[in-house]
């Protein structure tokens, strides 16, 4: 099949000038192929013009001083979450992943995604990614999900997070909204998909990614600053349910490809002292991602 083809990460990403502190974590990242072990899914709305593997992924990370990591299933591999679960094996212990789940799945499967680290179920409510799930599926995913201890990912069009308000209300698990809920960074602090999202954020059970930078830029040119004071305002309503990733090797970015070590800097804007810091980078994801050791 002819798909739309995903622009490649920068090759040599600059060096940071903010250090992360240990355990800092990566709380959004992929990985693609390589495709002749882990091949794409036949109905994918692009196709990575390379592969992300695994070993890529780990050079960055030491790169940046990152030591966790949380690897999100993608849609190029659609429900097959075998890339995702080679990488967590290999990390020993420093990745754990959010799956894409068949809705043929069983109680086994499941289990066995557990088993290989993964802690949450992904869903794409956005247009270009196929749009909302079927409601019965989703609802049934969420109920199994509960019983592992999971919680749900969300990843919303921004005029879409007052939509599904009601049903986030309703969720029985934490969820987490992705990549600042796509909110542009040109309709200001008073626009309504924001301040939904802040209003989403006064309940214990709500999450957001300061990730996404790229995509949250009106401009869409790097470093992307012009992001900085919708993520400020997401830190600022919910410090202990902000988690942050840099969306390597950021699929379908539609200008500017991001410089991961810029990214790093962008996201120390994002907070107003080390202590924030600490607090998105390390603490918050171990709390969602490694509870057994907090």
């Amino acid at each position: 099949m002819t798909t739309k083809i995903s622009a490649p990460p920068l090759a040599r990403p600059t060096q940071p000038k903010y250090r992360p502190p240990p355990l800092a974590c990566d709380a959004h990242c992929h990985v693609f192929g390589p495709p002749e072990k882990f091949p794409y899914a036949a109905e994918r709305p692009y196709t990575p013009a390379e592969p992300a593997p695994k070993e890529r992924l780990a050079r960055l990370h030491a790169h940046l001083g990152l030591a966790r990591a949380v690897i999100v299933q993608a849609t190029p591999h659609g429900v097959d979450n075998r890339a995702m679960l080679d990488a967590i094996a290999a990390s020993g212990g420093a990745y754990r992943g959010v799956a894409l789940l068949a809705k043929d799945a069983t109680d086994a499967d499941l289990e066995a995604l557990h088993a290989g680290g993964v802690r949450g179920a992904r869903f794409n409510f956005v247009r270009h990614l196929g749009g909302a799930p079927d409601p019965g599926y989703f609802d049934r995913t969420v109920q199994r999900v509960k019983g592992l201890g999971w919680h749900v990912e969300l990843h919303f069009d921004a005029e879409d997070v007052g939509t599904y308000r009601d049903m986030l209300r309703r969720m029985p698990v934490a969820c987490v909204i992705d990549h600042m809920g796509r909110v542009k960074s040109d309709g200001g602090l008073d626009q309504p998909p924001l301040r939904m999202l802040l209003e989403l954020l006064r309940d214990e059970r709500a999450w957001v990614k300061v990730s996404g930078a790229e995509r949250v830029s009106a401009s869409g040119k790097r470093p992307f600053h012009d992001a900085i004071p919708i993520a400020r305002a997401l830190v600022d309503a919910a410090p202990d349910r902000v988690l942050w990733g840099t969306d390597w090797p950021h699929p379908n970015v539609p200008n500017d490809m991001p410089d991961d070590g810029e990214l790093v800097d962008l996201f120390a804007a994002f907070c107003g002292d080390d202590g924030l810091r600490r607090k998105v980078l390390v603490d918050n994801p171990a709390r969602l991602y490694w509870p057994e050791a907090t």
